[in-house]
C-alpha cells in the first residue's frame, strides 16, 4: 500500500472541493513535457511500472485521515470527504507509452482517465516518478551512445547511489539507467528487486586497510578469482598496474579513478599488454559524463569499461524534466464531453485526448502527429498501450523488454536528433482536428 499523502497538499484541497460540489465526473490528465532539457534531442520513458503499482497501491489509512483533520485548511470540511478518502481507490484508466519508447516535447507520456478526484489526488507522485526515471534513463542513453561512437561495443555501469538524492533516488536511478542502456549498476537492492546485473570492485580502504598495496591485490584475488577487477590508483597507477600484473593473468580487470585517465589508460594497456594480460579489461571512473567518455572514445583511448556516478544519478548538466500534468478534458454534468486547454502565456495546452502517431522509412523515425485518440492515421504506429482498466493492470511487460525497446528506438531514431550538443529537433506535428478544436475553445 502507498500512501495517498504523498503528494502535495493542494491536490487534497481541491478533492475536498470537487466533493463538496459534487464535481466527480470522468475527466482525463495528460502527462507531457513542453520542452526538451538542454542539449537533448530526445527522451527516453521511464517510471510506468511504479506508476502502475502506485495506483493499484494508493491508500488514506486512518492515520492519514487524523492527520489531514489535524490540519488548518480541513477543519470546517464535512466528515463525508474523509469517509471518502478512508474507502480511496483508483478506479480508472491508464493509457501510457511503454517504457524505453523515445518520446519529444509536447507528446503525452501518459494519460488518466479517471473520476475528477481520482485523478487529481494522484497528480504528484506520478510526476515525480516519471520525471525523474525519464530524467535518468535519457541521461544513461546519452552516456552509452558516447561509449560506443566508434561503434565498438564498451560497457557503462551506473555507479552513483552514493551521490543521488537519497537513497530511493538510487535505487530507482539503477533502474531508470538500465533501461536507458547501462550494462549494470552498483546498487545491489536494485539487482535483487529487478535483476539488473550488479558490478563493483574494491574502495581505496582496501588498499589502505592492507599492510601493502600488493598484499591488497593478492587478497582480493585469492577471494574472487573470477570476478576480481582492481583499483589501481591508490597510490600510483603505473605502480599499481605492474602490481596487478604480479598478480597474475587471471585478473579480469583494472580500474582507474583519477588523474589524467586517459594517458593513464594508455600507459596500463601497454604494461598489461607486455606481461600477456590482453584480455585484463581496463575500467574508467571518476567523475565521468558523456562529454568525456566521447572525447576518449574519439581519441582512441583503450578503455574497456566506463563506471559513471554523479553525472548519471542526478544528471547534472539538465537536473530537472519539466514535465506537466494537465486536464484537457472532463465530462460535463449531463454527461457531455467538454474539452479544455489553457492558454497562459508559454503555457498553452492542446485539448482533447491524445495518441501520438509515429512515421517510419526505411526503418527510421521520420516525424510523428500528435492526434486526437479516436483519430486514424495510415502508415503510423499508435504509441500510447492500455496498461491499467477500471483500475486493474491489464498489461504487463519485463525491464528486460523496456531496455530492448529502448535500444531499438534508438537505433531508429536518426543520428541529427542523438547530437550530444544542439541537436536537430525531431517534427512533432498537431493534427488539423486538434488546431481546430484549440481554436474554438478560444473564442
Amino acid at each position: 500500500m502507498e500512501s495517498g499523502l504523498h503528494t502535495d497538499l493542494y491536490q487534497l484541497t481541491m478533492a475536498a472541493g470537487y466533493w463538496k460540489y459534487g464535481m466527480n465526473g470522468r475527466a482525463c490528465f495528460e502527462l507531457f513535457t513542453r520542452r526538451l532539457p538542454k542539449d537533448r534531442g530526445y527522451l527516453i520513458a521511464a517510471g510506468l511500472e511504479q506508476v502502475i503499482e502506485y495506483l493499484e497501491g494508493v491508500r488514506f489509512s486512518e492515520e492519514d485521515v487524523a492527520y489531514l483533520r489535524t490540519l488548518k485548511p480541513f477543519q470546517k470540511v464535512d466528515e463525508g470527504y474523509f469517509d471518502y478518502l478512508r474507502k480511496f481507490r483508483f478506479t480508472g484508466d491508464l493509457w501510457a507509452v511503454p517504457e524505453g519508447t523515445v518520446v519529444f516535447a509536447d507528446e503525452p507520456i501518459l494519460r488518466i482517465v479517471a473520476p475528477l478526484i481520482e485523478a487529481q489526488v494522484v497528480e504528484t507522485y506520478i510526476l515525480s516518478v516519471i520525471n525523474f526515471q525519464t530524467l535518468i534513463a535519457t541521461k544513461a542513453a546519452r552516456v552509452v551512445n558516447a561509449a560506443q561512437l566508434d561503434g565498438k561495443k564498451r560497457r557503462v555501469i551506473e555507479f552513483g547511489t552514493r551521490r543521488a538524492h537519497g537513497p530511493a533516488a538510487g535505487y530507482t536511478a539503477a533502474r531508470a539507467a538500465y533501461i536507458g542502456g547501462c550494462d549494470g549498476t552498483s546498487n545491489v537492492a536494485a539487482g535483487k528487486r529487478w535483476g539488473i546485473p550488479v558490478f563493483g570492485t574494491a574502495a581505496h580502504a582496501w588498499t589502505l586497510a592492507c599492510s601493502s598495496e600488493q598484499e591488497a591485490f593478492e587478497r582480493y584475488y585469492a577471494l574472487y578469482p573470477e570476478t576480481c577487477t582492481l583499483l589501481i590508483d591508490t597510490y600510483d597507477v603505473i605502480s599499481g598496474a605492474k602490481n596487478a600484473v604480479k598478480v597474475g593473468k587471471g585478473v579480469l580487470g583494472v580500474r582507474i579513478d583519477s588523474g589524467d585517465l586517459a594517458e593513464q589508460a594508455r600507459q596500463v594497456r601497454e604494461i598489461l599488454d607486455a606481461a600477456g594480460m590482453h584480455a585484463t579489461r581496463i575500467v574508467l571512473s571518476g567523475d565521468l559524463n558523456e562529454y568525456l567518455v566521447a572525447g576518449m572514445v574519439k581519441a582512441g583511448v583503450p578503455v574497456d569499461d566506463f563506471g559513471v556516478g554523479t553525472d548519471l544519478v542526478v544528471s547534472r548538466d539538465a537536473p530537472a524534466l519539466g514535465g506537466v500534468y494537465k486536464l484537457v478534458e472532463r465530462e460535463g454534468k449531463d454527461g457531455q464531453k467538454i474539452y479544455t486547454a489553457k492558454f497562459s502565456p508559454g503555457k498553452v495546452t492542446l485539448p482533447g485526448a491524445k495518441q501520438i502517431f509515429r512515421q517510419q522509412e526505411n526503418g527510421k523515425f521520420v516525424g510523428d502527429i500528435l492526434g486526437l485518440a479516436f483519430e486514424e492515421y495510415d502508415g503510423t504506429s499508435k504509441l500510447l498501450e492500455q496498461f491499467i482498466k477500471d483500475g486493474e493492470c491489464c498489461r504487463k511487460y519485463s525491464l528486460e523488454e523496456a531496455r530492448e525497446r529502448a535500444k531499438d528506438q534508438l537505433e531508429a531514431l536518426p543520428e541529427e536528433y542523438k547530437q550530444l550538443e544542439s541537436p536537430a529537433r525531431y517534427p512533432v506535428e498537431p493534427s488539423k482536428q486538434i488546431i481546430q478544436l484549440l481554436e474554438q475553445l478560444k473564442v
